[in-house]
């Protein structure tokens, strides 16, 4: 029996080499695209929940406001009201920067961000407009709420053009 001369033996080993690398990369490739997917998963669901919480907290305050103008609740009862819903707007705004976003996304969660701010902003103004009754003030709360609705709309396209990857 013939020995394979050592140049075929050295080109099957190189073979089978590039073969195991090529494996290797492919399965390394395939776990970090799935953990990529994971990442992307867990950043959506606590996004959502974030917005859910807001939403219920503006809506919440939102029923309180059309007490108070019913004459329901007096002026004190509103005012801290009103102190207590900013403070949960401060702790929502706040769990944004726990928020790992994967690249496609950092754009929508700052404009989610500028729009809870933007609502925090026009909800002190709502307050100071309660205390005063100044309607300049009630128009400037206006204002920033309507600019709340464009980032948080702004915010949603950006999300959804990530999520089909386009930029």
């Amino acid at each position: 029996m013939k020995k394979p001369p050592k140049s075929k033996k050295k080109g099957t080993f190189i073979a089978i080499a590039i073969g195991a690398v090529i494996i290797g990369l492919v399965i390394i490739f395939s776990y970090y695209t799935e953990q990529a997917s994971i990442s992307g998963q867990r950043f959506g669901e606590n996004l959502a929940q974030i917005q859910e919480d807001l939403k219920k907290n503006v809506s919440d305050y939102e029923s309180k406001l059309a007490l108070y103008q019913k004459g329901n609740l007096t002026k004190q009862q509103i005012l801290a009201i009103s102190d207590n819903h900013l403070t949960e707007l401060e702790k929502i705004l706040s769990r944004y920067e726990s928020l790992k976003p994967p690249q496609p996304f950092i754009t929508s969660l700052e404009l989610f961000k500028r729009s809870t701010q933007t609502q925090l902003e026009s909800d002190k103004l709502l307050k100071q407009w309660i205390e005063t009754g100044d309607k300049s003030v009630k128009i400037q709360s206006d204002q920033l709420l309507q600019q709340s609705f464009d980032y948080e709309s702004n915010a949603l396209t950006s999300f959804e053009k990530a999520k089909k990857g386009i930029s």
